[in-house]
């Protein structure tokens, strides 16, 4: 075994895209003459303040047939309220580390200490394929650095030998059975251990066939190595779709939907001007932009990038609390926007962002009302707002306008009639005891109801007008805890529009 060390002082800048990073100096193997294996090991100290991200460059020799990386770094004690280090991980390939990830070969952030890689297997999170000669980088994200500075050790090993092959992958079929047009249940943000879930594909499909669902979405954090362990998982009751959460360090967003294989680069902030880039790659791969949890309170969770790309916002994420509730707020004020400034809207959405025991699968859900269970007609369902958000199965909504003259709208429409038409709101839920129905508009909430029986099922129904409220949506809440805050959501609606629209 090889020890190197790599001092502050042997840095050199390595400029990707807008973003600057840091490259340390290389390792080198010798060639694969008379040899079975060889490992060689660096260490190293990053300073706070450090760059997103550091590459540490292999120089790669040919006839290898498996690439294994091992790592570890210190975590000392930091003052309350500082925090400490942690330190991500992932690999580029020998074509590259430019920013867009053609060399992208896997990630696995802080979730594993070792990873491996060769033609016709790889650990999850990584992308198995032939291990070429070259400069490859792996790839450390030091996601936070304590005031000490944050000291790793990697350990590289090269096996050398004949490739095995590399397995033409299968991917999860773009429909499922259906019902035709119907309400379809579903969860677009979901963990496995391709990332940093515990769950496997296998039981992350039995937890959401035992929820209620129709289908759901794969979205690893920044890799795509899970798309090609979907398909023995999908069937005619469950529609798999693939795609990515891509975790940046100003917020994350789902790729809902994106065709099989689609990889989507991580490794910008808000200040480099390059998430637009992305988030047309995104479309292009015939996926939906969904920013996740924005006003979620980990580091580097909340939203920074604006929403002039999104598809839809993830208002509602896993169990509900207190950043869900602001969430909501800010979406809403977005709707009250869009009515002021006569543009499109937003949809909102809420998935459980489940990586592992206790998170429940399905909690929330989306319900969408689509053409067909398939993954154009969900994602136009999304894309229309023709959706509500539920706690679970167990809950059901209709939610419907109706005007004097027969007229009627339902989630994500809108009532075309006079500003002073006599409009009635219903909603019907079931699967909700002790819930109190809120009818929300641009100038908030101004109907209230009684709590629901026990049995959970109701009619609710309130008159108003176009000129009274510009749009109205339904919120369904549990019992407060106490005084007047309101009680955590068990479901909620997208918005009817009322009223013609404005000439302009």
């Amino acid at each position: 075994m090889c020890e190197d060390a790599h001092g502050i002082q042997r840095r050199a800048l390595f400029v990707t895209g807008a973003a600057a990073a840091l490259t340390l100096g290389s390792v080198s193997f010798a060639s694969a003459a008379g040899r079975d294996q060889e490992t060689k090991t660096v260490r190293g100290t990053l300073p706070p303040g450090s760059p997103d991200f550091v590459y540490v460059p292999v120089e790669v020799p040919s006839g290898v047939r498996e690439i294994r990386v091992a790592y570890t770094y210190d975590r000392p004690s930091v003052p309350a309220g500082t925090p400490g280090n942690a330190l991500d991980i992932g690999i580029f390939d020998e074509r590259g580390t430019e920013l867009g990830g053609r060399g992208f070969r896997g990630w696995s952030g802080g979730a594993r200490t070792e990873f491996f890689l060769r033609a016709d297997d790889a650990t999850p999170g990584y992308l198995p394929g032939p291990v070429r000669p070259g400069t490859w980088h792996i790839a450390l994200g030091p996601y936070t650095v304590a005031p000490q500075g944050l000291s790793y050790e990697i350990t590289v090993t090269l096996t050398y030998g004949e490739p095995g092959e590399t397995v033409r992958p299968v991917y999860p079929p773009p429909r499922a059975k259906g019902r035709g047009r119907d309400w379809y249940r579903g969860d677009c943000h979901l963990h496995s251990w391709f990332s940093d879930g515990r769950r496997t594909p296998a039981e992350i499909g039995a937890l959401a066939r035992a929820a209620g669902l129709d289908f759901i979405n794969s979205s690893e954090h920044n890799t795509h190595a899970a798309h090609a362990h979907w398909a023995d998982v999908a069937g005619d009751d469950l529609l798999v779709m693939l795609g990515e959460e891509i975790t940046t360090r100003n917020g994350h967003v789902v790729a809902l939907g994106t065709d099989p294989g689609t990889f989507v680069d991580w490794r910008y902030r808000a200040r480099d001007n390059r998430f637009g880039r992305f988030a047309r790659q995104i479309r292009r791969a015939g996926g939906l932009v969904v920013p996740a949890h924005p006003h979620a309170t980990c580091v580097g969770c909340n939203w920074k990038f604006g929403f002039g790309e999104a598809d839809a916002v993830e208002v509602w994420n896993g169990p509900y609390t207190p950043d869900d509730e602001v969430t909501l707020a800010d979406w809403d004020s977005m709707l009250v926007a869009s009515v002021r400034e006569g543009r499109g809207w937003i949809p909102a959405m809420g998935s459980s962002d489940a990586h592992r025991d206790p998170d429940v699968v399905g909690s929330p859900q989306t319900v969408v009302l689509a053409d067909d269970l398939t993954r154009e007609a969900i994602q136009e369902g999304i894309r229309a707002g023709r959706s509500y958000v539920a706690e679970s199965s167990r809950v059901t909504l209709s939610f419907r306008v109706t005007g004097g003259r027969g007229e009627h709208a339902g989630i994500g429409e809108r009532l075309e009639v006079d500003r002073d038409t006599p409009v009635t709101v219903r909603l019907e839920v079931t699967g909700a005891p002790r819930c109190t129905v809120r009818f929300v508009t641009d100038q908030g909430v101004l109907f209230t109801s009684a709590p629901l029986p026990v049995s959970g099922s109701g009619v609710v129904e309130w008159l108003t007008t176009p000129s009274y409220a510009a749009y109205v949506r339904a919120e369904l809440r549990h019992e407060a805890a106490a005084g007047p805050v309101p009680g955590a959501l068990a479901a909620f609606t997208n918005p009817v529009f009322l009223g013609r629209r404005s000439a302009g």
